[in-house]
C-alpha cells in the first residue's frame, strides 16, 4: 500500500519555535511545519515578508497558518499578502487565518471604555487600545513592528480573501478572544460544493 504523502503547512509570522504557536489541527500526524518570518533571529526556514514570499515555490504548500499577522500590515499591503498565500497553496490547499475582531473591540469600548483591560497576556493586561494599535508595553520597548496598521471585521476579512482568489471562505467571530477566524480554500471542497454558505462548516478556532 502506498504511504500517504506528508502535508506541509507554511506557518507565516511564526516567531520563535514553540509547538503551541502552531494551531492544534496542524500538530497531528501527517503535517510538517515550515516556518517563515521576516526576522532571521527566530531561525525560520524562510526569511521573508508575507507580502513577498517569492522564496516559496508556487503551489507547493497544502496549508498556510497566519495568526495575528495581517493587522501589522498597511491596508494596501493586505491584498499583496493574501495573493501570496493563494499563490503558494496547492489546488486543494487552504489558509487558516486569525486577526483581531474590530467589531468586538468596538463593542468593548462602548461597554467598558478604551483603556480598561479585557484580558491578560504574557505582555500584561490588554485593553481595546492595545488591540487596535498594538500593545503599548511592546511599543514602549522599541518593538515598533508590533504596531497595528489596519483592522478587520468578519465581512471585510471575507471580502479580502475572496478578492485574493480563494473560492470558498468560511469566517466566524470568537468574541471571547476578540478574534476572527477564517478558513479559505483555493478550490471549493467537494463536500460543500452544493451547500449554501450558511450551511458550510465554520472556520476552526483554538
Amino acid at each position: 500500500m502506498k504511504a500517504r504523502r506528508m502535508r506541509s503547512v507554511l506557518h507565516v509570522g511564526c516567531g520563535m519555535p514553540k509547538p503551541d504557536r502552531l494551531h492544534a489541527m496542524f500538530r497531528t500526524p501527517g503535517w510538517r511545519e515550515i516556518r517563515l518570518d521576516i526576522n532571521p533571529d527566530v531561525r525560520p526556514d524562510y526569511v521573508a515578508s508575507i507580502t513577498d514570499m517569492r522564496i516559496v515555490v508556487t503551489s507547493s504548500m497544502d496549508a498556510i497558518y497566519s495568526s495575528h499577522n495581517l493587522e501589522h500590515l498597511y491596508p494596501h499591503e493586505v491584498s499583496l499578502a493574501l495573493s501570496e498565500f493563494r499563490r503558494v497553496l496547492r489546488a486543494d490547499g487552504f489558509a487558516l487565518v486569525t486577526v483581531p475582531d474590530v467589531q468586538s473591540v468596538a463593542e468593548a469600548i462602548l461597554r467598558d471604555g478604551l483603556d480598561d483591560a479585557l484580558y491578560n497576556s504574557s505582555l500584561g493586561p490588554v485593553a481595546p487600545l492595545d488591540i487596535l494599535y498594538g500593545h503599548r508595553v511592546a511599543l514602549a520597548q522599541g518593538r515598533l513592528y508590533m504596531a497595528h496598521h489596519t483592522g478587520f471585521t468578519q465581512k471585510t476579512l471575507a471580502v479580502a480573501l475572496q478578492s485574493a482568489g480563494f473560492t470558498h471562505v468560511e469566517v466566524r467571530r470568537d468574541p471571547q478572544t476578540y478574534s476572527i477566524w477564517a478558513k479559505a480554500t483555493v478550490n471549493r471542497p467537494a463536500s460543500t460544493a452544493k451547500a449554501s454558505h450558511a450551511g458550510a462548516e465554520e472556520a476552526p478556532t483554538p
